[in-house]
């Protein structure tokens, strides 16, 4: 055998090698990245640090989880720790190199920004992540609980891994009692044909949204898109989230009573509007605005309370992020991820 012929009969032997593993490692999901596996669907399961409590050992806080991505890194930014006054636990940070099903790795606190002390918080709540160019938003609340003496601040980085690379920039929106009829709870920003919109609100006058200039300056008419004013005596629905899919806007919010371990009667409900501002209507075609709202989520099994939602699309199916209170654990909170199941324009979140 020349050894031109030799040459040629070693490659097609080490191709077909290589062929036969390829084939091996997509049946088998060895040696591929995970980037690469198909995207999780259904009830994901969750694996790593997505939320445990031991007095005096671990807090790894997940309530009110909202999640991002930086290139091929998912992040979840969540309600700091409980602590004290004098300490705040400041806005909490997670990532997973993997998938939305982790594994997930806690990071750490965000630093607490002086300013918020004068609220007399123990920790920071409800953060928002967004993404403008190269630079990340951080938009978090700090407020005194059951009153709208509150405020949204917002800090940016353009490394959000590393929690002393964000840089504070003050109160965007804030909400004094007797002044305004809102409460400056609960932000969530996105973009729409070329806006910036900030949507906010618990109890009080229900959800409402304003346009953003600059990321940090709203400007122009407050509209108010969501209340249960009408059908509940405190008027129990915050935690909005809103994206568009088709020609829809949708609002899932947070419905019920939150905060109170295996005692929580939390929830998600959802419903939709062809304008970003509204009106909102539920399946029913019930308006937002007088107490409608489809339900999707509520507690089923060892799942209780499911609440603080976020939404996200990533490669080419959309999720829900959510906090839970565990039944099987004395109700530590826990964070769960779910894929979106859509009919006739409206969704399912499988329990």
């Amino acid at each position: 055998m020349t050894l031109k012929k030799r040459w040629r009969r070693g490659w097609v032997i080490a191709a077909l090698g290589l062929a036969a593993f390829f084939v091996f490692a997509v049946g088998n999901g060895v040696g591929l990245a995970k980037s690469d596996a198909s995207p999780p669907e259904g009830k994901i399961e969750m694996t790593g640090d997505i939320g445990d409590y031991v007095p005096g050992e671990i807090d790894d806080p997940v309530h009110d989880p909202s999640i991002f991505k930086d290139g091929d890194t998912y992040y979840v930014v969540s309600t700091g720790a409980l602590k004290t006054t004098d300490d705040p636990g400041g806005i909490f940070i997670r990532k997973s190199e993997g998938t939305i099903g982790g594994e997930w790795d806690a990071i750490g606190e965000i630093p607490v920004p002086e300013w918020t002390k004068a609220f007399n918080v123990a920790h920071l709540w409800a953060p928002h992540v967004v993404k403008k160019g190269d630079t990340f938003y951080l938009y978090y609340v700090a407020s005194i609980f059951g009153t709208n003496n509150s405020a949204i601040g917002a800090a940016t980085t353009k490394t959000p891994g590393d929690v002393n690379s964000w840089k504070d920039l003050g109160p965007v929106l804030t909400s004094d009692p007797g002044e305004v009829y809102y409460n400056a709870i609960d932000p969530m920003v996105l973009e729409d044909n070329g806006k910036w919109w900030m949507v906010f609100g618990s109890h009080f006058s229900g959800i409402h949204m304003q346009e953003l200039k600059n990321m940090t300056e709203p400007v122009g008419p407050v509209y108010s898109i969501a209340s249960r004013a009408q059908t509940t005596e405190h008027n129990s629905i915050e935690g909005p989230t809103v994206f568009k899919k088709g020609k829809y806007y949708y609002l899932v919010t947070s419905w019920d009573r939150c905060c109170e371990g295996l005692d929580s009667t939390y929830k998600i409900a959802i419903g939709r509007s062809e304008s970003i501002t509204g009106p909102y209507v539920d399946k029913e075609g019930v308006p937002l605005l007088e107490g409608g709202g489809t339900v999707i989520l509520t507690s089923e099994g060892n799942q209780v309370g499911p609440g603080g939602q976020d939404y996200i699309h990533d490669r080419g199916r959309d999720y829900l992020l959510y906090h839970y209170y565990d039944g099987d654990a004395d109700g530590i909170i826990r964070m769960q991820g779910s894929s979106l199941t859509w009919k006739d324009g409206w969704p399912t979140v499988p329990q």
